[in-house]
């Protein structure tokens, strides 16, 4: 049986705002049935902390701290928490809501597209597999996160490696369009992480942190080898493949694509209005 074939970008190291505008224009491409489904792999220069689409900045994030640590800033398109981007692969999958075998809700097709970082993981010979919150305390606590920040956060259809989450996704549909994205870590540094959000005290704060190296990990904390991104974009590149059991072939934008990205960053992702939009 032939596979279905999708486009594969590996995009490098990107602004904030070039790759929101990538995704967002990827999606209105393929709205329009101008590309195929995508897969999408990039990073961040500089290092970025990226909130949700519903999150307040002002009010928990330390904005100076971000501008004095030399970070950059951006608000997604989509929900969750706040991720720092930076010892990472980054992933986006634009596909139609109407494509075959995608279920219609939006937790099941999380659950399907994150078949393909199940692989990854697999591939690079870490026992990943999917957490379901099952008891009424933790399907509350979907609701009404404790943290801004995405990995202390639960969600369906976890990514998790000895019981601790192991990569961040969140998804929008606009359009008929599923894009979902997410951060695979390679290295976390909790410290820096922290230092940017607001606190009511600092015991807060400590607890916060305690709590996060509990339930989040870094693929090199467990891996008990250091995995590079070039090993990490080979093992998920091939995860994606067999995980969503497609044929992925590159893409390349067009000079006119690449105008219309710049001209989302520009205009959108790189404005004030929208990035403290709340």
């Amino acid at each position: 049986m032939t596979k279905e074939k999708w486009g594969f970008i590996d995009s490098g190291y990107c602004s904030p705002a070039f790759n929101m505008a990538m995704d967002e224009a990827l999606l209105n491409w393929q709205s329009k049935g101008e590309i195929p489904p995508i897969i999408r792999f990039y990073g961040w220069d500089p290092a970025t902390l990226s909130i949700g689409y519903f999150q307040k900045a002002e009010s928990e994030i330390d904005i100076e701290e971000v501008k004095r640590q030399g970070l950059g800033f951006v608000r997604r398109p989509t929900g969750g928490r706040a991720v720092l981007h930076e010892h990472e692969l980054t992933y986006s999958v634009i596909v139609p809501e109407s494509y075959p075998g995608m279920p219609t809700t939006v937790t099941e097709a999380y659950r399907v597209i994150s078949e393909g970082i199940l692989m990854g993981f697999r591939n690079l010979g870490l026992d990943a597999y999917f957490a379901v919150p099952r008891t009424d305390q933790e399907k509350a606590a979907l609701k009404t996160p404790r943290s801004s920040v995405c990995f202390d956060a639960p969600s369906w259809y976890e990514l998790v490696v000895e019981g601790r989450k192991v990569a961040g996704s969140a998804q929008t549909r606009q359009k008929g369009v599923i894009l979902q994205h997410g951060a695979i870590l390679l290295e976390l540094d909790d410290e820096k992480l922290f230092s940017v959000f607001k606190f009511s005290n600092d015991r807060v704060k400590e607890r916060m942190q305690k709590n996060l190296k509990n339930k989040a990990v870094a693929i090199n904390d467990i891996a008990g080898r250091k995995i590079t991104i070039p090993e990490a974009k080979d093992a998920f590149e091939k995860g994606f493949a067999d995980g969503l059991s497609i044929e992925l072939e590159p893409y390349v934008l067009t000079e006119q694509q690449l105008l219309e990205v710049k001209a989302i960053a520009e205009s959108k992702y790189e404005s004030d209005e929208w990035n403290f939009l709340r």
